[in-house]
């Protein structure tokens, strides 16, 4: 287990949007545990202004959520396509799931159609087909890479993916959420359409809490956004895989403020591990940050360590997920250890629309 020797209970994790839970409520309502080092204090996650000080930095990501789970079929037999990245060469990574009800959560243990034949979880062989609604077609041509196939590079032909998306698509969940929710719920306030129609396969969840109200109150008191644009793929539902090369950006003027941030009194907190893994990407070994676009690989570790980011703000994390390994580089193992044992005693709620963890030095 890379993380807290806990197990998170089932009834924990949040099954609908905060806005859908009780009167009143808006996307601000959620809980806000806070580790100052090993101290843990709870709060609201309006109270955020409260708890930063002028000349603090958030970085944002930009990225907008996808409708990126597609309907098809193999033959006769009904799959959901997940699209998770867009490549250079005009190919997308994608993961073929079964339609359980429940969300697309079940890998497919091959694909069986004309020309196909079984193969491991997530799809394949090469050439395997999949029709597409539109008369769309996906073909299936290499695993993404080396450490298994649930990952494939696939074309398709007879339509423009943006487009198969915006018309037969819609958000990718999972069968701890209670429905499907309009591709809206899977917003944040910060998410900017991109001239190509690429974005996140899953939301950057850590910012769905802001609300522009909240946002105008931290400017209000000091508090400046770096954005940052990284375009998150699909996570592993059964494994909690490390992440693969991912597309971000980092503008001029976001590496300007970042450095700013660092070289004075203000601390430099980032919305996500998407936002960890975008400044960082951007970073020298001495720390600056530069203006940087293209395609990171980047895993955070403790060993690693972090050049830039002060603070994280992150939703709860599994034990099992990766993702963990990164907030220990920000915040140290103990902090990590006394805050998500706070986090289940106290009835926190995990995944995209739950509660969230802010973690300072």
């Amino acid at each position: 287990m890379r993380g807290p020797a806990l197990r998170v209970p089932e009834e924990l994790s949040a099954r609908v949007p905060a806005e859908q839970r009780g009167a009143g409520l808006d996307r601000d309502g959620v809980r806000l545990l806070v580790s100052h080092g090993t101290e843990v204090s709870h709060h609201v996650f309006g109270e955020l202004p409260g708890l930063l000080r002028a000349g603090d930095l958030l970085v944002v990501n930009t990225s907008p959520t996808l409708a990126a789970a597609v309907d098809g079929r193999v033959g006769h037999t009904r799959v959901v396509v997940h699209f998770s990245t867009r490549g250079d060469d005009g190919r997308w990574a994608v993961e073929l799931r079964e339609p359980d009800g429940r969300g697309t959560t079940r890998a497919r243990a091959g694909v069986r159609g004309r020309g196909a034949l079984p193969a491991a979880a997530g799809g394949g062989p090469a050439g395997a087909q999949v029709r597409l609604p539109g008369g769309a077609r996906l073909v299936l041509e290499e695993p993404l890479s080396a450490r298994g196939d649930r990952l494939w590079w696939a074309r398709v032909s007879g339509a423009e993916v943006p487009a198969v998306l915006r018309e037969h698509g819609r958000a990718i969940r999972y069968s701890y959420t209670e429905r499907d929710q309009p591709l809206s719920a899977y917003q944040t306030v910060f998410a900017l359409p991109s001239a190509d129609g690429t974005g996140s396969a899953e939301m950057p969840s850590a910012a769905r809490p802001f609300t522009a109200r909240l946002v105008a109150e931290l400017v209000s008191r000091g508090v400046q956004f770096a954005p940052v644009t990284l375009h998150t793929g699909v996570a592993s539902a059964e494994v909690h895989e490390p992440p693969y090369p991912e597309r971000f950006s980092v503008p001029e003027a976001s590496a300007r403020l970042i450095n700013a941030a660092g070289a004075g009194a203000g601390r430099v907190i980032a919305v996500g591990t998407t936002a960890v893994r975008a400044v960082e990407s951007a970073a020298g070994a001495g720390g600056v940050v530069r203006a940087a676009a293209g395609w990171t690989d980047l895993v955070v570790t403790p060993e690693r360590g972090v050049r830039v980011v002060d603070g994280l703000l992150t939703g709860l994390h599994e034990p099992e997920a990766s993702h963990l390994l990164m907030l220990e580089a920000v915040a140290g193992r103990a902090a990590i250890d006394r805050g998500y044992d706070a986090a289940v005693r106290g009835r926190y709620l995990w995944h995209e629309f739950g509660d969230v963890h802010l973690l300072l030095p």
